[in-house]
């Protein structure tokens, strides 16, 4: 399975984000998109989801436009119903995915999956961290396999433990699901990722792990205005 991009254009009036943008992302690998704050990679993110319409370009998930129904996509600032406790809503996400193997006698399994005090089951969404938070949000998307995994920004607001335990999470399903992460913080890239690629100035560019002076490459491309 591969998520193909082909000459992907994005801009906002003049400012162009994406230009002739070309990348190809296999399964089995975990990628991490490293870039500047403003570089585009929220926005390569909303393209893929078909969150945002594209000036141009095209998206393949295995030789067919892609679908948003086979991409998750974990953001930034979670988007969760704050109403609700995180028992109420994780039991209302596993019956309306119960095509894909959840089940509401199971939920407090999925909560153990992410290190969650049993007091906080049931305490409301509102009330949560942003830690909390972002990992209720990481573990629905986990838990309904896509085909493709986005994770913008994922673990800058976790706490060293939670980070550890959503690192295996995400190893876990690599194997089955194209994960593709984006963060601005290289020691993140490095920790968890199969594949480091730079954004810049609209294109993806491959940077070479096994090289030495590699961390050099990147700040030499990060600073190439």
């Amino acid at each position: 399975m591969q998520l193909r991009i082909e000459n992907l254009s994005k801009s906002f009036g003049d400012l162009n984000v994406l230009i002739d943008l070309n990348y190809t992302f296999k399964k089995g690998n975990i990628y991490a998109i490293l870039g500047k704050n403003g570089s585009g990679k929220t926005t390569l993110f909303n393209c893929i989801s078909e969150e945002m319409e594209f000036d141009k370009g095209n998206i393949y998930l295995n030789n067919e436009i892609i679908n948003h129904q086979d991409v998750g996509f974990v953001y930034t600032i979670p988007m969760l119903p704050e109403f609700l406790t995180g028992y109420e809503f994780l039991t209302f996400f596993a019956d309306i995915h119960q095509d894909k193997g959840l089940n509401r006698d199971d939920v407090d399994s999925y909560f153990e999956r992410i290190d969650f005090k049993e007091d906080d089951y049931h305490r409301l969404i509102k009330d949560y961290s942003t830690g909390m938070k972002n990992k209720l949000q990481m573990l629905c998307i986990i838990l309904t396999k896509p085909k493709v995994l986005l994770l913008d920004e994922p673990l800058t607001s976790l706490d060293l433990v939670a980070a550890m335990n959503m690192k295996k999470e995400l190893l876990k399903i690599k194997d089955d699901t194209i994960m593709i992460l984006s963060t601005h913080i290289l020691q993140i890239a490095k920790d968890i990722s199969d594949k480091i690629v730079v954004l810049n100035k609209g294109k993806l560019i491959d940077v070479d792990e096994t090289d030495e002076n590699f961390e050099q490459t990147i700040m030499e491309i990060l600073q190439d205005e």
